[in-house]
């Protein structure tokens, strides 16, 4: 079952255009119509990753560093115990007990090297972390020909097979007309996001508050689920949002959602799926209000994504 989330229309928008085909598939069934398309060529993007993390996080992962409290992962190094005792690091709690060996003769008449709770050291581990990776795409009209949704497509399938082989938890929402719809709740797996993405039509004005709500909702819910969860938001559209939720313009009112994302250290990517020669800037000032680095599609194959984002993401 999927959920949605609706948006009125705006008096400021241009006429949809003409009705498509009936769409109606076992694999998207929550379609009420659009015009399909394939899907694009799948290539193999440059990983995105993160620093080792300052927070300590308890789910694993194969992606993304950080410290754990698990009493798994590599030790690197040790802190004092503040009272706790359990997976001490007895190397450090013996150079921490040390200096003190001549003041405490009289404890060491019992012992060979005297220890007291105060020097206790616990060990610091890190290990591979997990990530939440949640795509939000723009199947409107807006992003124009049939060929560009194409290409998203086969971007999309790209960053879903790198996700799946490193165990990331993926999530899909898709906004057309005027909604926003979680065709899949975050999971391990991606065959159900890989099946109904392979059917995705393309038609209607754009939502792109709704959509932008919907994402943040959903890492909200994950982040209660899974407090030690890493999400990361990729957003593909041209940004030009002509539907709203409420009576705000459409730009403002995603503008407003966007800043509460970025308010929350949730991080995001916004790929800029408008042609370059129509290109108005709207992406880029929609990743200005994220505060996420904005990429075109031809950046997501090039050598430098990988490092790109890696910088944006140690920022």
């Amino acid at each position: 079952m999927t959920t949605e989330v609706q948006a009125e229309e705006s008096s400021q928008t241009p006429a949809e255009p003409a009705p498509q085909k009936v769409f109606d598939t076992l694999s998207a069934n929550w379609w009420e119509g659009g015009e399909k398309v394939k899907v694009g060529q799948v290539f193999a993007p440059r990983k995105i990753e993160n620093p080792l993390d300052k927070i300590t996080r308890r789910h694993g992962g194969r992606r993304s560093r950080t410290r754990t409290e698990r009493k798994r992962g590599r030790y690197i190094q040790a802190r004092p115990a503040q009272g706790r005792t359990d997976d001490l690091a007895f190397d450090a709690t013996i150079r921490a007990a040390a200096p003190y060996q001549v003041e405490r003769q009289e404890m060491r008449k019992r012992v060979a090297f005297a220890i007291q709770t105060s020097d206790f050291q616990r060990k610091i581990r890190v290990r591979k972390a997990a990530n939440l990776i949640l795509f939000v795409v723009d199947a409107s009209w807006s992003m124009a020909v049939a060929e560009r949704m194409q290409a998203t497509k086969g971007a999309i399938l790209s960053l879903l097979t790198d996700a799946y082989q490193r165990r990331d938890r993926v999530g899909l929402v898709v906004f057309q007309k005027n909604r926003a719809t979680l065709v899949l709740s975050p999971t391990n797996s991606v065959q159900l996001a890989q099946r109904a993405l392979a059917d995705i039509p393309v038609g209607g004005k754009t939502p792109l508050s709704a959509g932008l709500f919907m994402a943040y909702e959903v890492v909200a819910k994950e982040r209660v689920l899974h407090p030690d969860v890493m999400p990361l938001i990729i957003l593909l559209t041209d940004g030009a949002g002509n539907v709203s939720m409420s009576t705000l313009p459409p730009q403002e009112e995603s503008n407003r959602i966007a800043e509460q994302i970025a308010d929350d250290e949730i991080r995001s990517v916004v790929i800029n799926m408008e042609h370059a020669a129509f290109d108005q800037g709207l992406a880029q000032n929609l990743a200005d209000h994220l505060h996420a680095p904005c990429y075109t599609l031809g950046e997501l194959k090039a050598e430098t994504l990988y490092h790109k984002v890696r910088e944006e993401m140690r920022a």
